[in-house]
């Protein structure tokens, strides 16, 4: 076991190569290494959708971006070329002379390139015996029955850090609020009415096989109407400029007058109109985790992936499910998807129920 207060390290990097939620999730990690190290320059490699909101963190000095795509598109396209940019971005890590490595990227070549360039002490999650270079590895076959967050924080109990913070962070910076602010100042919202965000993607992450995460259009559009004949709501539409045609058949099937802003946002924004809304209604994916972050009430609907353990990590009677609880429930599981071709998780789940959890938060108040 590593004697993480005896190292007592003076930079630190973190890696995590995956989506928005993931590196989120990270965000309580970082504030208690933090807390524990305030003096310690803090590095990050992420991937260039998640670098924003890295940039953005008062607590991390430095982001380096690794794109995998483009590291391997590369090398088809010229070797040379390759191992001139992996060298170069190899370099600019280890010229910054980082003591410690949390690597959370469960990937075989980055565990070798940090053993590479001499991080001595290199500290994460070996998965299928892929990273067999950490010096102190957690064996792990999946995140299971506890939530992402939780098995971050272990590795710091474990290493004998105290957990001070469990919130998720996400800095907005003042152009993004600004830009905010103007959006939203040349759209017709009444005094008082509540705005409420609806984002019927789920992110780019899972590429082809984001129906296994989707709630359908036509339910949304019902959803909606509903929304604006209970509580008079404006209605807000979000989500990733590969989204925008599913966002204009939400729009078309309404004929409600929503403010359509799919696609005309960085991610900074997004997190800025996010934080203007009373609430949000949504798929499980990156755009629920900045919701939490940024304080803002969500309703996610979750099919085949376990809302305990990638679910919203925040205040419960803040964030609320809807899901069938059906026997097959979760068929996602240890970073794998099953054939499901019926997706009955998500087909099954009426407007009701989650109208039922919608009107639950907006009744609190």
């Amino acid at each position: 076991m590593i004697d993480l207060k005896q190292i007592s390290p003076k930079k630190i990097l973190v890696i995590n190569t995956f989506g928005i939620g993931d590196v989120l999730f990270t965000t309580p990690f970082i504030s208690n290494l933090k807390a524990s190290f305030p003096e310690a320059m803090i590095g990050y490699v992420g991937n260039k959708r998640t670098a924003p909101l890295l940039k953005n963190n008062p607590k991390i000095t430095k982001v380096f971006v690794y794109e995998r795509d483009e590291f391997n598109a590369l090398y088809k396209r010229s070797k040379r070329e390759f191992y001139g940019k992996i060298f170069s971005f190899l370099k600019e890590v280890r010229d910054h002379g980082f003591d410690v490595v949390f690597d959370f990227s469960l990937n075989r070549n980055i565990n070798f390139l940090t053993w590479l360039i001499g991080i001595k002490h290199r500290i994460g999650f070996n998965y299928r015996n892929r990273s067999p270079l950490l010096t102190c590895g957690f064996k792990l076959s999946g995140f299971e029955q506890k939530h992402v967050v939780e098995y971050y924080l272990d590795i710091l109990t474990y290493l004998g850090l105290k957990v001070y913070e469990r919130e998720l962070e996400m800095a907005i910076n003042e152009a993004d609020h600004q830009w905010a602010e103007s959006f939203l100042k040349n759209q017709i919202v009444g005094k008082g009415q509540p705005l409420i965000g609806i984002i019927p993607g789920a992110g780019v992450s899972w590429g082809k096989e984001a129906r296994y995460r989707r709630w359908s259009s036509q339910k949304y559009t019902k959803l909606i109407d509903n929304l604006i004949e209970k509580f008079s709501a404006k209605i807000i539409l979000m989500g990733a400029k590969e989204e925008q045609e599913l966002c204009s058949e939400v729009i078309s099937q309404s004929g409600a007058d929503i403010i359509d802003a799919c696609g005309k946002t960085n991610l900074g924004q997004l997190a800025a109109l996010l934080k203007k809304c009373h609430l949000v209604v949504l798929n499980d994916g990156g755009p629920l985790h900045v919701s939490v972050a940024v304080k803002t009430k969500t309703v996610s609907i979750f099919g085949p992936v376990d809302e305990r353990v990638y679910g919203p990590y925040g205040d419960p009677a803040e964030h609320l499910s809807a899901k069938k609880n059906l026997a097959c429930q979760p068929c996602y599981r240890r970073f794998r998807m099953t054939n499901c071709q019926h997706i009955s998780c998500l087909n099954t789940l009426e407007v009701e129920d989650v109208f039922r959890q919608v009107e639950k938060l907006m009744l609190k108040n």
